[in-house]
Parts: C-alpha cells; structure tokens; sequence
C-alpha cells in the first residue's frame, strides 16, 4: 500500500513539470504603426478556444499554449487583423514567451455591425456604422457626422443629450424637452425621423431628455440623411450607441451628488460569460433622483440595460440589447412672464405646475442582430427593434393667452394672469423597425466595389385605449365653456368683481403659491379630445449604394425607393389610407489629397412625410398636406494630427426645405390651430469640429457654426415670419472643452479641465404670436477637478461658473425655456 501511495505521489508532484514541458503561456504588447497602445485587441490562437484581449497599455497574456508550430490572430475594429505564426517553444528563461506586434489602420476591414464595444478611449471617434451602414472610417464618409463620445459623456458630468449637444457644431436646444435645432431645422424626439438608436427607429419621449446612462457615444448625422432611413429631418437626426459587450472584463460603479438634491448612481459590468469568449454580456444600470432648480420639477429615473453578444464563429455574430426606462416626474411647460415686461421679471425657477401634477414615463426597447459571412466577400445583416412608450400624465399648463387675451392682441388682456387648462392624459405607442442588408465587396479591375442593397420596414401605432380629456377655456352661461375670449360673441359667467369666470383658476404671476398648490380637478368640466384613436403609420424601403475606391478616389452612390403609409380614422369604418412615395438619391465624392487630409462633397435630398395627428384632424389643422421635401449640397475637408490622434471636420452646406407646416397667415377666426405650408426655406452655414488628443494626457472637444436659416419664400413672401432667423437657430456659436492630467511629479493623477459655449441671440416661435420673444446670447464656463487613487477616481464639475442667467430657448413669453444657474456636482467612479 505504501508503495502505491509513493507511486501517485511521485506522479502528482511531477504533473506541473510535465505539463509544463508540453505548454506555456505567451504574453506580449500590441501597438499601432506609431507605437500607441491598443486596448481591446483580440488575441485567439487559431484552432482553439483560447483567446484574450490586451488591458489598457497594451499588454495580452494567454496560458498554457501548446508547444510547437501555432498561429495567432490579432484583430481589432480599425485595424488590419494580422495572422503571426511562430514556433512555440520552452522558455530556458522564463516560463513563458514573448510575441509584440504591431497592427496597421484600416477601415475596410471593420467589423459591419457594432456587435463588438467600441475599443477606443480618448474624445475621438474613429468609424460610423450609421453614415453608410457599413462599418467606415468617418473621414471616408462624404457627409458630416460629429459625436460626443462616453468619455465627454463622463468628464462632462452628463446624464442627458440635452447635456451633451453643446459640443457639437449648428446643435441647439429648442427646448429642453427631447427637442433640438440642427442646422436650423427641427427635430423632436416623439418623432421616429429624428431619433435612431444603434441606427434603428425608435420611439421616445418628448417631454424628457434622453438618458445617457447605456450609451456608448450620440451621433449627429448632418443633412437628410433620407437615403438610408427613409424620412428623416432635414437639418439631421441624432443616433444614440448603446453600449456594447467587451471582449475583457471590465467594471465600473460610480455615485454622484450634487446640487438642487440631486442622486446618480450608475453601474456599468462587462465582460465574457465563458472560457472562449463566444458569449459577452454587458450591464448597465442607472437610478438619478433630483429636486431640480425649477419649482416643483424634481424627478426618479431608472434604466436596466443588458446586452449579449454570442459569436459562434468568425462568420456569424448574433447581438441582443434590452433597455427599460421609467421616469416619475412632471412635465416642465415653461417660464412664463408678465405680458409687458422682459425675460428677467420673473425668476427662472418659477413654474405653472401644480403640486399634484405628474408625468409618469416608460420606455422599453429590444432588439435583435445578427451578422452573418455568406462567403469571403458577401455578408448578411438583419436587426429588428421593438420600441414601445408609454405615457401617463396630469397637469396643469397654459393655455396660450393671457387672462382676457382676445385673438393675438396681447394687449387686450391682463398681463399678471395666465389663463390655464388642465390635461388626463393615457397612451401607449410602439415601433417596430426591421433592417436587413446584404453587403458584397469585389473588384473590377482597379475599382474596390462595396456593394450595399437592402430592404426596411417600420410601423408605427398608437395603441387602442388612448384618451384625454382637457378642462380650459371660460365658463359660458349656458353650462358650456369657449377657449375664446369675445364679450361680442359670447355670454360669461361673471365673479363678484364682473370679471369672466375660467374652467381653471388662472394662475396670477404676484400669487405664485397660490398657483403651484394642490388642485381640486373633479370640479373642473372635462371635455374629451386628442388623438385618441388608434393610429398607424408604415413605410417600405428599398435601397441600393454603391461605395466605388479608385486609388485616391471613393466615390458614394445610393437609390432609395420609399412608399408611406398613412391610416387616417384607423380601424374605423371611415378609415382612409394616404400614401405617399419618394425617390431619394444619394451621392458623395472623397478625395484623399494626403494620408491626414480628405476633401469630400456631397449631394443628396430628403423626405419627411407630415405626422398622424396633423393629417387625421384636417378640420383643425387644414389638409391633408403635401410631405416635407428637402436637398443638401455640402462640401468640406476631413484631417487627422498629431499622429492621428486628434481628427478636425470643416464644412459648408446649403439645405433648401419645402412644404413646412406654419401657422395660418392671415389667422382665421375660430381656428386658432390652422396650418398653411410655407413654400420654401433655406439654410446656409459653415461648420467646424475637432476631437481628440493633443497628447497621450492632453483631450480636447471644440466646434463653432455659423448658420442663416431663414423662410425665403412664402405665399405672399410678406407675412411676419418672411426672412426671419429661424426658431431656437443662433447666428453663431461654438463650444471648447479640454483636460489635462498630470502624469508625473508631485501632482501625478491629478487632472483639471476647462470649457466655454456659447450661442448668439435666438427667435422664439415666430409667426403670426404677437408675444413672440427674442432669447438674448450668452456664454457659459464649466470646469472640473479629477483625482485618481488606485482604481477610484474622485471628480467635481462646477457647471455654469459665473451664474450667467440664461434660456436655451422657447417659444414666446408664456413659454420660454431658463437653462441652470451655478451647479456643483461630485463624483466618485470605482473601476475593477
């Protein structure tokens, strides 16, 4: 018996040195062409399961590699995937080898849907998936596509887009709902032309800003980019990236506190779910609590956002994203001031809301990807998105006059009182969105093809059991109530004082109080309206583009057929169908002049088809109207510096616009919400971003605009509006913001950064609003203070030194839009 155990004894303490004569491990660094390290880079042995992906400086280490003649793989999105093979031997030094590499940049061989998380970790962005749905090198792409990338995200202190867009060029707030001014042209977030997610439609909220808290980076794609997406905004749409599994582990928990109340919490874990690395997961997590600096507009939000890659194989990657949004909270109508003063006679902080208002929020989006090699040369793509909002609100809000306002005569009526209303409503909508393309890449000859065709389909509904119910206007003697003010045309109730008596209290600007308190909404008369019948809408586009390479010429053709539908009355008996098709051409041209600088120019046209609510109500809004169309003509200069690690975008661009719904000129009576579609409106500009490194521990994010955006030509090229600087556009604007991190010395692993933004005066709503207000310019100063120990960082931004008193922008005196005052927020961030 003794002897057996000394036998396997023996063998147990040998096993280490035998397996060890048969394996070791291999660790090394990946570079690029200049030396930099790469984070990220994926490094498989061929043949085998085994894989690792290289940390932050570089470095990779896999273990227990067989000996003898093996291959490896290196590949990274952006750079040529290099195949080494050597002889793995034992290591009489050591017990393991060492292989560095260095991988060399090229965009064609990018990965052709993000199912991987994006690698980089500076300012800069690399490539777009969105631009021409293949994955391209930005400066390849003959259009503008700026970004806000999650590092500005974090050092910026950032929860919302609206926190971001400052950072890109002819951006603006035109609210600060989800709704924004590109280039002079609107977009709203309640509109699927305006707002993409990973490329794709989806439905989200006009009321609430967009949360930042699953999001990789926000795009900003310039012009009607209608060739790709079928109806799109004129000026652009903004694309949020969610973020996407990594290849190595990574976790982050962060807590933030700061002024007004205000709660972050955000937790972020990635990573691979097995050995092999063919399945990774991501988890982000976000809970935000705050009071607010405006009177009674505090707010809960929580995201829970998973995702999961699954990569089977080289040929096939399949990706998954969920995320749920809820927000409690209000809807933040406005500043409203006294009918004969400025801005400033009211405090920014004041709002009409009622402390028994709410706005109760959810937003669900799930989607589905898969990406598949058919051969060497052609791949298969196919995503499908499930959107879905839903909306729950009460409130209490102006009603667009003044007390005693008769028609647009501002002066006829009391300017201290606001006449108001109060609004039940209840809906549901959902978005389903399915994209599927085929891309081919061959050569002719000399000519490098990559060969897009691919086919779209989404459809739009809002969901039966909508309702709403609306309380405003005046107490008529017959039991009745009118929204108008006439003592000509109408018999009122009349108080102890003989003035009119109103459905809902009106909210007296010198008793605030008063206003902002509890109301009793079951004495109100309710009258039901809205758009509470089902409503659907759905669109099928077909598309081809051609991306041509002739040495230092890329050349960009693109078709798209559309066909809209429209369901007036739907799923009623009178139910009516309006479609409405468009030819949507595409064409860019890129020059490569240097290996850092490109010259592009671009050609295409748009196409937005008017929205269900206008359309199914031709009685109030007038119509059915024609679609919105649009053209853009672009030139500018795409350039890379200090080896590449800082990228600049310069451009000038001509939009011209046609068909635009604005209200009736001259009014007509009775019909306060009459449309008339103006006949053209053009928007020229010069635009300049820059992003990226000055230095390994050097960032900066700068952007200026000149944008004149005006109506040029209307139905008697008179009216008010005629000429006029359009809505929430500034003349000129611009942002910069830079960080610096000591690396050495005393100070090491303390950084500081430093911003400045600021837009020209604006125009509110202009038209036939006889209270329309112009919005004075402003300039902004932010800074932030970091420190690392280890892995915690310690963060304060101080957002808005100077106080300055500001509007983002608005409509008119009854609804005008403040921006913060003086803010401090801290942040500590744990990464392990």
């Amino acid at each position: 018996m003794q002897k057996h155990l000394f036998f396997w004894g023996l063998i147990f303490l040998c096993f280490p040195f035998l397996y060890a004569q048969k394996t070791i491990d291999l660790r090394g660094k990946v570079t690029d062409e200049n030396g930099e390290p790469l984070l990220g880079v994926s490094v498989i042995l061929k043949g085998s399961l085994k894989g690792a992906a290289t940390d932050e400086k570089g470095f990779y280490w896999l273990q227990h590699i067989p000996l003898g003649k093996q291959t490896f793989i290196f590949s990274s999105i952006g750079y040529q995937t290099l195949s080494k093979e050597i002889e793995v031997m034992p290591n009489p030094s050591g017990t393991h080898l060492h292989l560095n590499v260095s991988l060399q940049e090229e965009a064609e061989v990018l990965q052709e849907v993000e199912i991987i998380g994006r690698k980089e970790s500076s300012y800069k962005n690399t490539s777009s998936f969105s631009g021409t749905k293949t994955a391209t090198a930005i400066r390849d792409i003959p259009q503008t596509i700026n970004y806000v990338t999650k590092e500005v995200i974090l050092d910026q202190g950032a929860s919302t887009v609206n926190d971001i867009v400052k950072n890109v060029s002819g951006v603006s707030q035109y609210t600060t709902y989800n709704d924004f001014s590109i280039r002079g042209f609107r977009t709203t977030g309640n509109r699927g032309s305006g707002n993409l997610i990973n490329g794709m439609r989806a439905q989200t909220s006009l009321w609430s800003a967009s949360s930042l808290a699953n999001i990789e980076r926000v795009e900003v794609i310039k012009g009607p980019a209608a060739a790709l997406f079928g109806n799109a905004s004129p000026g652009g749409l903004i694309n949020r990236v969610t973020k996407k599994p990594l290849l190595e582990r990574q976790h982050t928990v962060s807590v933030n506190t700061g002024s007004w109340g205000t709660l972050k919490s955000y937790a972020d874990f990635t990573g691979p779910l097995n050995e092999s690395k063919s399945l990774l997961y991501r988890l982000n997590l976000g809970y935000e609590t705050t009071d607010g600096y405006r009177d009674l507009q505090g707010r809960n939000t929580l995201t829970i956002a998973p995702s999961f890659s699954f990569i089977p194989n080289e040929k096939t990657r399949f990706n998954i994203d969920l995320t749920y949004y809820r927000l409690d909270g209000k809807v933040d109508r406005g500043q409203t001031i006294f009918g004969d003063a400025d801005l400033y006679s009211v405090p920014i902080t004041r709002s009409l809301s009622a402390t028994n208002d709410f706005l109760r929020e959810t937003q669900m989006n799930i989607s589905l990807g898969l990406t598949h090699k058919l051969t060497d040369n052609l791949s298969f793509n196919s995503t499908f998105l499930s959107s879905s909002y839903s909306e729950d609100l009460q409130e209490h809000n102006q009603a667009n006059s003044y007390y005693m306002q008769q028609g647009n005569n501002i002066n006829t009526g009391d300017p201290s009182k606001i006449l108001m209303q109060a609004l039940l409503r209840q809906r549901t909508f959902r978005n389903n969105s399915f994209n599927n393309y085929f891309n081919y890449n061959f050569n002719t000859g000399i000519v490098k093809h990559t060969l897009l065709v691919g086919y779209d389909y989404f459809q739009i509904n809002q969901l039966p059991g909508a309702s709403q119910l609306t309380a405003g206007g005046y107490l008529l003697a017959d039991g009745t109530t009118t929204t108008t003010y006439n003592p000509r045309r109408f018999t009122y109730l009349l108080d102890n004082n003989g003035k009119p008596r109103t459905n809902v209290a009106v909210f007296d600007l010198n008793n605030p109080h008063t206003g902002n308190a509890m109301k009793d909404i079951s004495k109100y008369i309710f009258e039901p309206g809205g758009r509470t019948i089902p409503t659907q809408q759905t669109s099928h586009g077909i598309y081809v583009q051609e991306q041509l390479e002739i040495s230092m010429v890329k050349l960009l053709l693109g078709l798209r057929k559309e066909f809209f539908k429209d369901y007036l009355n739907y799923k009623q008996s009178n139910e009516k169908i309006i479609e409405q098709q468009a030819l949507i051409p595409r064409v860019g041209l890129v020059i490569s002049a240097t290996d850092n600088i490109n010259f592009y120019s671009t050609w295409m046209k748009g196409f937005e088809p008017q929205d269900a609510a206008t359309q199914s109500d031709p009685d109030r809004y007038g119509g059915p109207f024609d679609p919105v169309y649009s053209e853009l003509f672009e030139t500018g200069i795409k350039t890379d510096w200090f080896n590449k690690r800082l990228s600049a975008t310069a451009s000038v661009f001509k939009i011209i616009q046609q068909n635009s719904l604005y209200p009736a000129s001259p009014a007509v009576p009775g019909k306060p919400d009459l449309k008339m579609q103006i006949g053209e409106e053009e928007s020229n500009g010069f635009e300049l971003d820059l992003a990226g490194e000055i230095a390994p521990n050097w960032n900066i994010l700068a952007s200026y605009a000149y944008i004149d955006a005006r109506i040029t030509k209307t139905a008697q090229n008179n009216e008010k509006d005629f000429g006029m600087q359009r809505p929430s556009t500034p003349r000129h604007s611009g942002n910069i913001w830079t960080k610096y991190i000591i690396t050495n010395g005393f100070f090491k692993h303390l950084g500081f950064g430093v911003g400045y933004n600021f837009v020209t005066e604006r125009f509110g709503q202009v038209g036939r609003r006889a209270n329309t207000t112009i919005y004075p310019g402003y300039g902004l100063v932010n800074a932030v203070l970091y420190y690392k120990i280890r892995q915690i960082q310690l963060q304060a931004n101080l957002n808005n030194i100077l106080n300055k008193t500001h509007w983002v922008g608005g409509y008119d005196k009854l609804r005008s839009f403040p921006g913060a005052p003086r803010n401090v927020n801290v942040t500590v961030t744990y990464k392990f």
